[in-house]
């Protein structure tokens, strides 16, 4: 069993997987440093990448009953959507109907940009924190969890967002400031992202503070 998880956590398509993924919690934590055309552009390129990613990892198994460590707790997870919100602003929300009892209804189910990379990061930063310390059989259960997610939860999340990015993009949408880009209620939020990150930073992504592409991450 532990031949066959070593072959597993450290494959070549794990460890690409891991840099794409502390990629995406890194620009995740770094929102706030961005336009709001740059970051809808970015996140609309970034995430086609996970997925891919996501979809070439080797299959695996759980070794343990209980689950890995959590690391991001609510307030991080509150952090990065606030953020997201803020930047997004009007345009944070988009239509959706992708439940097949709501499908063919005149109601139509709403989605948040925000809510659903804040859900992706979280799963990406727990799944990262426990890879990093370098025991195999717990990073080949995070590395189970993660897919396990992302098979039944952020997968479709990742999807739905690119889509509604997408139609920011490419529809005939304005991008410019609105009353909404400073805070979900029209002021102003107080940029916690440093001092809620700064520590796990200073840990795990010393040095990444732009996106380098995985070839150039540290596992």
């Amino acid at each position: 069993m532990e031949n066959q998880n070593d072959s597993v956590v450290y494959s070549g398509a794990v460890i690409e997987f891991v840099a794409v993924a502390r990629e995406v919690c890194s620009f995740m934590e770094q929102v706030d440093g961005f336009e709001k055309p740059v970051f809808i552009d970015k996140t609309r390129k970034i995430l086609p990448l996970l997925y891919y990613k996501s979809v070439m990892l080797p299959a695996t198994e759980a070794v343990y009953e209980d689950g890995p460590e959590k690391f991001v707790s609510e307030q991080e997870w509150q952090v990065i959507h606030d953020s997201v919100l803020g930047k997004l602003g009007r345009h944070n929300d988009y239509p959706e109907v992708m439940d097949p009892v709501m499908r063919d209804t005149d109601d139509s189910v709403g989605g948040s940009i925000a809510e659903n990379l804040a859900d992706i990061y979280q799963d990406l930063k727990d799944f990262v924190m426990v890879y990093r310390m370098g025991t195999v059989e717990l990073m080949n259960d995070a590395l189970w969890e993660c897919m396990q997610h992302f098979d039944q939860d952020w997968g479709q999340k990742l999807l739905n967002c690119l889509r509604a990015l997408h139609n920011l993009l490419h529809g005939q949408e304005d991008l410019s400031d609105d009353d909404n880009e400073d805070s979900p209620e029209n002021g102003t939020t107080e940029n916690t992202n440093d001092w809620i990150f700064s520590k796990r930073q200073r840990l795990w992504n010393e040095g990444e503070d732009n996106l380098s592409g995985p070839d150039n991450t540290e596992t």
